[in-house]
């Protein structure tokens, strides 16, 4: 039986599981003073990607995102240390643009917000609205915050919109999105970017456009499972790792173990954080595959799990090495916005590329993770699949 607490944790906004219909814990998020100022029924300004709704699908809202404040934050990449009061006064001044399309239109306006989740770099649009902006920040697990909404009347792309040969040469090419994405990958394409161009319809054989909740977690999915293939044929790492980052009042402790790949992955809610208010203790969640993966989705992680899990396989498959591997995401009282599950793919990712603590048993590596955590281990134990493993050699010296 899940309990009202639990729901919030596990819905986290998006899956309507209170039958409330809108978020209430959204809803309470007031919209900064600045926006406040914003009153015109035009935008002329960069557009730095484009949104894709989810809502009446498949006859869903589209359109560029505009920059108000003329200034572009780049991918969610670099914002990784950044002060958690700038992403949300930056993310503040997004405005989303929306135009009801179906997902396998080829309409104009399609084709143009097709260029532009391509462009190398923000690109000038001009927008007319038919009503001014509505001043309500959109929050949510997945997505990055996003300031006011507008339906629009015109758009007009205003400068030459500049792509990648590579690019061009793929996407024009007759392949399956997930072929296309991971050639786009290893052209050093990130995900963020991957997902914008998968939810503009432009990949894939039927070419159908994806909402960008959707499409933020397939990508993670999709090129994991590609950058698996390899990691599985990978030797093992031969001693007890402990990676570490914290970052938004989320901590991330990361224990990588001899043996075939495994990936088991807990998110710990203390009462107090944004999705935990109304908890009276901590909340654990946990999501477990093995080593030939998971048929079922995610569904108590959703996006958190896929981020993560991406971020553990990057690092990996760059080391050319696999791993048993446990990660413990512990959100603190101070999660008190939502930013988005880019926070959790760049806490891992961080993790992964920092210094890491080596040991030769599994006890000295617990004892060390002990002694990071702030909820007891004990707590994690009770429900691991993967430390509930007996091996003789997690407790024996690695030769």
């Amino acid at each position: 039986m899940v309990s009202t607490a639990q729901l919030c944790i596990y819905c986290k906004g998006s899956r309507n599981l209170c039958g409330l219909g809108r978020c209430p814990l959204l809803d309470r998020i007031k919209v900064s003073e600045r926006m406040k100022e914003i009153s015109s029924e035009k935008f002329f300004g960069p557009s730095s990607s484009i949104f894709v709704g989810r809502f009446g699908y498949p006859n869903v809202s589209v359109g560029p995102l505009g920059n108000l404040d003329k200034s572009d934050m780049g991918e969610p990449s670099s914002w990784f240390g950044k002060n958690y009061e700038e992403i949300i006064e930056k993310r503040s001044l997004v405005l989303r643009s929306k135009y009801r399309q179906n997902i396998f239109s080829k309409s104009v306006f399609v084709e143009e917000n097709q260029l532009l989740a391509m462009a190398r770099k923000p690109t000038d649009v001009e927008m007319e609205f038919k009503n001014k902006p509505v001043y309500r920040m959109s929050f949510s697990d997945v997505v990055q915050p996003m300031g006011p909404s507008v339906s629009i009347k015109k758009m007009r792309i205003a400068e030459n919109v500049k792509i990648s040969a590579s690019m061009e040469r793929i996407i024009s090419d007759e392949m399956k999105a997930n072929d296309a994405a991971f050639l786009l990958y290893k052209k050093e394409t990130d995900v963020y970017k991957l997902a914008t161009i998968l939810s503009s319809g432009i990949l894939g054989l039927d070419r159908k456009m994806v909402p960008t909740r959707w499409s933020i977690t397939a990508m993670d999915d999709m090129i994991a499972k590609n950058l698996m293939k390899n990691l599985r044929t990978f030797p093992s790492i031969n001693e007890f790792r402990v990676y570490f980052s914290e970052f938004l009042n989320n901590r991330f402790l990361i224990l990588a173990m001899p043996g075939n790949w495994e990936f088991e992955n807990f998110e710990a809610w203390k009462p107090g954080s944004f999705w935990s208010s109304s908890l009276k203790k901590t909340e654990i969640v946990e999501e477990y595959e093995p080593f030939r993966g998971r048929k079922n989705y995610a569904d108590k992680q959703a996006g958190g799990y896929y981020a993560s899990r991406l971020g553990v396989v990057e690092g990996l498959h760059e080391m050319k090495r696999q791993a048993r591997v446990v990660v413990f995401r512990e959100v603190y009282e101070g999660y008190v916005v939502p930013v988005g599950v880019w926070q959790v793919r760049e806490n891992v990712r961080n993790a992964m590329k920092s210094d890491y603590q080596k040991f030769s048993t599994l006890k000295e590596a617990l004892d060390y993770a002990r002694s990071r955590l702030k909820i007891p281990l004990e707590e994690y134990l009770k429900k691991s699949v993967v430390l509930k493993q007996k091996r003789l050699e997690d407790f024996i010296r690695t030769q």
